[in-house]
């Protein structure tokens, strides 16, 4: 099923790098894209290219149609009302949304929570905003196997918000969001996930979870660049300042004041991507059609299959080391070398993988690896034959480097 899936539906994996078969292990980056992803945006340029929710003419018409059925789409996906669905540009403008609308709204004793294992994206924006609103900053430390330190969950009864990571770009844990909104719930703390890294590889219930935010980003699961999703609450969106002003996410104007649109407009100024939401549309159908525990469980065997065969090649690997309990990805270092070295050799042999921090220093200053860590990470087009190319291949930069 895999051959055919990476033959038949990823036009790139025809690409040669070096003179060799493209192995890409680097889809926690971002993943490469399926010809039906492509032709629903091709159709789209073709056939109903128009601006959405401002002209009365059919071009116009079909876009908008087009572009609220996506919406449609992602609320099913994830478990909400479509008018809970607000389309931003990617994970880290959706998190910025939150902290701008809570911006106003808090005090110097309505502390912030997230924890060392976050993205940039789900830390930097919290930080600032502790520091500017004058509150404590609060984070959870990780235990020696990479999962959370479950003694420091007072911080979550402690804060007004909690941001955190529904699973981690470097050492791939995935947390328990549910068990984590339910403390939150009991002190009525706010909880913001960011799950890039889990929306592309997991079922996700967003009622069942709890969570009063959620952002994720379409390029990692299949789609176009430029298109991201927050859901929010209803009654959070409600009492949330706008982000951005001006265009469609006004209601009324006048010399003396402005009104507000509804929501999900309320939060969408300006021209949004349609062709790349469109492009979400067929990520998301593609998707259905494999099924995402077909997903999941293929991730942890490829997964399994990875930690063993890079365990047996002598590389330390960070994350725990039970593949059910973290996403398609191992993070590792590779004696003294460098990572940017490991990753550069590696593309010699035509093998993509990331390299450096991942946007997530503090952890890996927690880590003690300054240098960063390599980055292998998998998707519904790879297999065991991937992963053995990679150890392969480090077993001859182990040789090369003595």
């Amino acid at each position: 099923m895999i051959e055919a899936i990476r033959k038949e539906d990823f036009p790139i994996f025809q690409k040669r790098i070096n003179d060799k078969e493209l192995i890409y292990l680097d889809s926690a980056a971002t993943t490469q894209r399926p010809k039906q992803v492509i032709d629903a945006v091709r159709d789209f340029w073709e056939n109903k290219n128009a601006n959405v929710a401002r002209s009365l003419h059919t071009l116009a018409e079909e876009a908008t149609t087009a572009y609220e059925e996506v919406r449609k789409k992602v609320a099913r996906f994830i478990g909400c009302s479509e008018n809970e669905i607000i389309f931003t540009r990617n994970t880290t403008e959706a998190i910025n949304f939150v902290m701008r609308g809570y911006e106003n709204k808090l005090g110097s004793r309505d502390n912030i929570t997230t924890t060392i294992m976050e993205h940039h994206s789900n830390f930097v924006p919290w930080q600032w905003l502790a520091k500017k609103r004058s509150s404590e900053f609060l984070v959870i430390d990780i235990n020696d196997d990479g999962t959370l330190n479950e003694s420091e969950f007072d911080k979550i009864d402690r804060a007004r918000i909690v941001a955190i990571t529904m699973a981690s770009n470097v050492l791939g844990t995935i947390n328990d969001i549910k068990r984590v909104c339910k403390i939150a719930k009991e002190t009525g703390t706010m909880v913001v996930v960011d799950a890039a890294q889990a929306a592309p590889h997991m079922k996700i219930d967003v009622k069942e979870l709890g969570c009063d935010f959620l952002a994720f980003s379409g390029h990692k699961m299949l789609a176009p660049f430029g298109v991201g999703v927050l859901y929010g609450k209803r009654e959070r969106l409600e009492e949330m300042d706008p982000a951005l002003y001006g265009s469609e996410m006004i209601k009324k104007v006048s010399v003396e004041e402005s009104e507000w649109n509804d929501i999900p407009q309320k939060f969408e100024a300006g021209t949004p991507a349609v062709d790349a939401i469109v492009g979400l549309g067929a990520a998301i159908d593609y998707l259905n059609d494999i099924g995402m525990h077909k997903i999941r469980q293929h991730e942890i065997e490829l997964t399994s299959f990875a930690l063993d065969s890079l365990s047996d090649c002598g590389v330390k690997i960070v994350g725990p080391l039970d593949a059910k309990k973290r996403t398609g990805l191992v993070s590792f270092v590779l004696d003294n070398i460098h990572p940017h070295d490991v990753s550069l050799l590696l593309d010699r042999e035509g093998i993509a993988i990331r390299s450096g921090h991942h946007c997530a220093m503090p952890l890996h200053t927690r880590l003690g690896l300054p240098q960063g860590t390599s980055r292998a990470s998998f998707y519904i087009y790879n297999s065991q034959k991937d992963i053995e190319a990679l150890v392969q291949s480090l077993k001859k930069i182990k040789q090369m480097f003595g």
